[in-house]
């Protein structure tokens, strides 16, 4: 039994081994007839997409057939990927940098946009079952079942090494503070909080589509991020993975939640400026952002006090029209009068005054 263990192990191994040098080969071949004697098996032609290594993510999953791992593929100048999106599923936005691509979809409808470049539109299509679209090389570019059933897509590249860039990845695996400063000074804590949340290729689509399909965005696996090394390293890091503060288990597996990160690490702005550090399920499961919820209290807070300095100078303006109607109700007292009482006694009077025993 190990020792047909060790041979299954050491086939595999072979295989993976054979293929960069045959296609090493197929490219130092001087002519397409060389070639063939190189490809000498009829099966070297053949591609078998549902049993080759897949791009998986919590939306689905994509086969792609390249020269990588289909050397007949050498000098032919195309490639291939079939895509499978599950509900409401997203080929994220990426790009091809050596490839135009056109798109099929076999079954159900996706809605797929493109921008070719600085300047150029948005180009945005819902494309049905029979139907294709077509992606010029070096467009910045995505899919989305807009259904609740799984679909499928195919997809034919004029490139058989046409390269695939996932734009969210990539971009935050740029160095954080170049990263921060190109969005308007977000701050690095921020940048490496949002990094840990971009989820893998293919990932679950919009809110809206989840909703209708009653679909929950959690567990999204985030394994696809860009490597580390001294140069584009993320806060409190030289190289390797980071690791966000916090994290909170949903279905299995671990997902980041919202940090009250601060500006950067010379700045420490407190809880206000780190609660707008927020992610998207905090607000999924608040309903509302941190941001929107500081701006409501300091706009109660405000009006608060407003109330309360009208309240103040009202009270002090109304004392004082008290006082200067109490004065001016005073009787006025001639001068002759000063002093004397307002009412006339029985001796000023020249009366005698009442003896009870006359």
């Amino acid at each position: 039994m190990l020792s047909s263990l060790f041979l299954t192990l050491s086939l595999v191994a072979g295989a993976f081994a054979q293929a960069p040098s045959k296609v090493a080969a197929l490219r130092d071949a001087a002519t397409q007839v060389d070639r063939l004697k190189i490809l000498d098996k009829d099966s070297d032609f053949v591609f078998n997409f549902l049993n080759a290594t897949a791009t998986k993510g919590a939306g689905g999953s994509a086969v792609g057939a390249t020269v990588a791992n289909f050397p007949a593929l050498v000098n032919n100048g195309m490639a291939m990927t079939i895509g499978f999106l599950g509900p409401c599923g997203m080929n994220t936005p990426h790009t091809h940098p050596r490839a135009t691509e056109i798109l099929y979809v076999v079954n159900g409808n996706i809605s797929s946009g493109l921008i070719a470049e600085n300047g150029a539109r948005f180009i945005f299509n819902t494309v049905p079952a029979g139907s294709a679209m077509l992606f010029p090389k070096g467009s910045i570019h995505f899919q989305q079942n807009e259904g609740c059933d799984p679909i499928t897509f195919v997809a034919a590249l004029n490139n058989e090494d046409p390269g695939v860039e996932s734009i969210a990845q990539r971009y935050f695996g740029l160095p954080p503070d170049v990263v921060a400063a190109s969005l308007g000074d977000l701050g690095v804590q921020e940048v490496a909080g949002l990094e840990a949340m971009i989820p893998d290729n293919i990932a679950l689509g919009t809110q809206e589509c989840l909703d209708r399909c009653g679909i929950k965005r959690q567990g999204q696996p985030t394994t696809q991020r860009q490597p580390r090394n001294a140069n584009n390293a993320l806060p409190g890091q030289s190289s390797g993975s980071w690791a966000p503060p916090t994290t909170t288990s949903y279905g299995g597996g671990a997902y980041a939640t919202s940090t009250h990160y601060t500006r950067n690490t010379q700045q420490t702005g407190g809880a206000l400026f780190g609660a707008l550090a927020e992610d998207a399920q905090t607000i999924a499961t608040k309903g509302v952002s941190n941001s929107v919820l500081i701006a409501l209290v300091v706009v109660v807070g405000v009006m608060g006090a407003g109330y309360l300095v009208l309240a103040v100078v009202y009270f002090v303006s109304r004392r004082g029209r008290s006082r200067a109607a109490e004065k001016a109700n005073r009787w006025y007292v001639r001068p002759e009068m000063s002093g004397r009482s307002l009412v006339p006694t029985v001796e000023e009077r020249g009366e005698e005054k009442y003896d009870p025993a006359a």
